[in-house]
C-alpha cells in the first residue's frame, strides 16, 4: 500500500517537473540588471502571455529612536508613501507619538519625576542645613 502512494507521488511530481516551463522574459523597465530596486515576478495574463510584474522593495516601517523597538499602530510604508498620509496616521495620540515607543516615553517621565524630586529633596536638606547652622551661630554669641 505505502509503495503504492510512494510511487503514485514520485509520478505526480514527474508529471508537475515536465509541466513547469522556464519563461524566456524581458524587462518592461530601463534597468536591465538584477538590482535591489529591480525585482520582476512572472504573472500570468487571462490571455495565457507570461510578463514580468515590478514587485515593490518591502517597507521596514517606523522604530522606537530610543530602543529600536518597531511602533506599533503605524503603517509600514515606503518613505514616500507616508508624505500621502493624513497628519493622524502618521502618529499615534501619545506624547511622543510615532517617534518613541510607549514603554520608552514610561522610562522619560519616571525619569523627569524622579529628578525633579531629588531637586525637592536637595532643597528641603540644604534649608535644614542653613537652619542648623543659624541656630548654632546663635546659641554660640549668647554664650560669650
Amino acid at each position: 500500500f505505502w509503495l503504492k502512494c510512494l510511487a503514485r507521488v514520485v509520478q505526480i511530481c514527474v508529471i508537475y517537473a515536465q509541466n513547469a516551463m522556464a519563461f524566456r522574459l524581458t524587462y518592461r523597465r530601463q534597468c536591465r540588471y538584477n538590482t535591489k530596486s529591480n525585482k520582476q515576478r512572472v504573472v500570468k495574463t487571462p490571455g495565457g502571455r507570461a510578463v514580468f510584474q515590478v514587485v515593490k522593495k518591502k517597507a521596514k516601517g517606523p522604530h522606537c529612536g530610543d530602543c529600536g523597538k518597531a511602533l506599533i499602530g503605524l503603517p509600514r510604508l515606503r518613505p514616500i508613501e507616508y508624505m500621502r498620509l493624513k497628519q493622524r496616521e502618521k502618529r499615534v495620540s501619545r506624547a511622543y507619538g510615532g517617534s518613541r515607543c510607549a514603554g520608552c516615553v514610561r522610562a522619560r517621565i519616571v525619569r523627569a519625576f524622579l529628578i525633579e524630586e531629588q531637586k525637592c529633596v536637595k532643597q528641603v536638606l540644604a534649608e535644614k542645613l542653613s537652619q542648623a547652622k543659624e541656630k548654632e551661630g546663635g546659641k554660640k554669641k549668647t554664650k560669650k
